[in-house]
């Protein structure tokens, strides 16, 4: 069966869900007397930030994964399947799964439930995380994480490739379904090129990211298949306000409260600033050969950043683009960082899975 292509026009824009549930005052749904469940509601909060980004010109709806967090986190593919029915046109991708924290066969099932409901725009991006208390507390090892992955998605790929498995079982609906690597070690950048269908690293800037996926491709190459195979795409932070220094205080300090690290940390990860100057950020990465630049708002208004966003973003790159245009770097304009890093902190710097 041909691998299903989700809707990603070249060069646009994606939106990473908000890995932490918002506070009950800024859910929409009733609380009906639950004052102390912080997640109940929030169905609707997850629909109108999907419907809201698809109509805002988003090409993707993607969302984050972790079974074990310090704040009430939203669960991966439950929150697809609502932004599924709450969209037409976008891709939904997980960005990323913690694929070795899960059996592979239910993974399989799911995953090609989503993309089957979702008329084939689900992709799985799928990487090992690197949180050890996580693993832990899942009793799964941690020092086996990169062999688990590597296995988990041949074990994909059987499920999904079989007609029947044995007895005449079989995982129905069928795949494939596009597989994704997260990360941006040399493991995950050998993974991608050998047997994913993408690419997608955070904390990396363009210039990384060009070399990245210059290695991506030559792996892709060296292992017989076509350099072109491998769709690029990146994370990338922002936090989108006129006031610069403002807006770098305020992403830094939120990104602090997500993953319990000092905002420091994030000085060098964060892009902040107008609208315009993180428009020009995105269009730095294109230009370093991006197809595809997911946006995660370090802020709890995600949509109303985002719509800001992407529409400096259509004036800088209207639809049509082909990624890596010029295939040079673009120089943002005014005011506030890059967010290029030369080295992801040490949590992150295995796979992605804000």
């Amino acid at each position: 069966m041909a691998l299903a292509t989700p809707p990603l026009p070249s060069g646009r824009l994606g939106l990473l869900l908000p890995p932490m549930f918002p506070s009950q005052a800024q859910t929409s749904g009733a609380t009906n007397g639950r004052d102390s469940d912080t997640t109940f509601g929030t169905t609707a909060w997850l629909s109108e930030l999907a419907f809201g980004a698809e109509h805002a010109g988003a090409a993707g709806v993607w969302a984050s994964d972790h079974l074990f967090w310090k704040r009430s986190a939203p669960e991966c593919l439950t929150s697809l399947a609502v932004a599924a029915a709450a969209t037409r046109r976008v891709a939904l991708g997980a960005c990323v799964l913690q694929l070795p924290l899960r059996s592979p066969a239910a993974v399989a099932k799911q995953a090609a439930a989503l993309h089957a409901l979702s008329g084939g725009r689900f992709v799985l991006g799928v990487g090992s995380g690197s949180h050890a208390t996580e693993y832990s507390l899942a009793g799964v090892s941690f020092h086996a994480r990169g062999a688990l992955l590597d296995s988990g998605i041949a074990a994909l790929r059987r499920a999904w490739g079989a007609a029947e498995q044995p007895h005449g079982y079989r995982i129905e609906p069928a795949g494939p379904v596009p597989v994704w690597i997260g990360g941006s070690s040399a493991a995950a950048l050998r993974r991608a090129g050998r047997s994913g269908d993408g690419w997608v690293p955070l904390f990396i800037g363009p210039e990384r990211f060009a070399d990245g996926l210059a290695s991506v491709r030559e792996i892709a190459a060296d292992a017989g298949r076509s350099p072109d195979s491998v769709v690029p795409a990146v994370v990338m932070v922002v936090t989108v306000c006129d006031d610069a220094a403002r807006a770098r205080a305020a992403g830094t300090s939120w990104l602090s409260s997500l993953y319990s690290l000092p905002a420091k940390a994030f000085e060098r990860h964060l892009v902040a600033g107008p609208a315009d100057h993180c428009a020009a950020a995105a269009m730095a990465y294109v230009d370093a050969g991006a197809a595809h630049v997911i946006v995660l708002v370090a802020d709890d208004d995600a949509l109303g950043q985002f719509r800001a966003l992407a529409a400096a973003y259509d004036r800088v790159a209207p639809r049509g683009l082909t990624a890596g245009r010029s295939g040079q770097m673009a120089r943002a304009r005014g005011t506030g960082s890059w967010g290029e890093a030369a080295a992801a902190p040490a949590h992150e710097r295995a796979e992605v899975g804000a």
